[in-house]
């Protein structure tokens, strides 16, 4: 079992951060010649993900390692492990960005004020970042990227939360579970590199921490998965236009 904990890790440090960051690079010069490199790049995405997580669910039945062991669980709140200062502190933070992503989903489809309000934000971070070249355009690509998000919010959560954070305390036991969260969480930034080291892996890695909390504090990846998947969700809204 051991092993296979180390090959996802290997995984974890090398792939995501090394492949995918000059796969990126490749993809944005693409995707200016071709029409359907950005659907290309969505489905090795996807494959790239599931690969790593399908190993994680054989491991669970070929050895002793469970489903409750990767956070596949009913939640059960526990305050004792990180404490309830920063357990409850952390659950309001989310709460309240939940509520911000409900807002701006719900009303984006009725709203006119805030579509408008919300392609206006969108345009001023687009024209801030790097990565710009991987959010959805077309009605097509826009379909897909709900399967993208869909299999991040499912993969990225088992391996960077239920797996990692079980797999590096059955490994390292002396460590402290704060150095647990931060080294997980430190991988889960780095597999979004080609997103920039600010925007990418430092912000990643903040969400990161404050999911590693939210897991530890719950019990379980399953409310966490539903969670992720509207944050990348809520990243194709913004368009007045619907493109073909």
């Amino acid at each position: 079992m051991e092993y296979g904990f180390w090959l996802v890790i290997i995984y974890a440090l090398l792939y995501e951060p090394i492949f995918g960051y000059f796969d990126f690079k490749k993809f944005k010069v693409d995707v200016r010649e071709n029409q359907k490199a950005r659907l290309k790049f969505y489905k090795s995405s996807i494959l790239g993900l599931w690969i790593p997580t399908v190993f994680i669910l054989l491991l669970v039945i070929f050895t002793e390692l469970t489903l409750k062991d990767i956070g596949l669980s009913v939640p059960n709140i526990n305050i004792n492990i990180l404490g309830p200062f920063v357990t409850y502190s952390v659950f309001a933070v989310a709460f309240l960005y939940l509520i911000g992503i409900l807002y701006y989903s719900i009303g984006y489809q009725f709203s006119d004020k805030i579509r408008t309000k919300l392609v206006q934000a969108k345009q001023k971070e687009l024209d801030n970042v790097s990565f710009s070249e991987i959010l959805p355009i077309t009605n097509k690509e826009k379909k897909i990227w709900n399967y993208v998000s869909l299999t991040a919010g499912i993969t990225e959560e088992i391996i960077y939360r239920g797996f990692l954070i079980f797999a590096l305390a059955y490994l390292f036991p002396d460590f402290s579970i704060w150095l647990i969260i931060i080294f997980s969480s430190l991988l889960f930034g780095l597999a979004h590199t080609y997103q920039g080291f600010v925007t990418g892996v430092l912000r990643t890695t903040v969400f990161g921490v404050i999911f590693s909390i939210l897991y530890i504090g719950i019990g379980s990846i399953l409310p966490l998965i539903v969670f992720h998947f509207l944050i990348d969700y809520v990243a194709k809204l913004g368009e007045l236009k619907e493109h073909k």
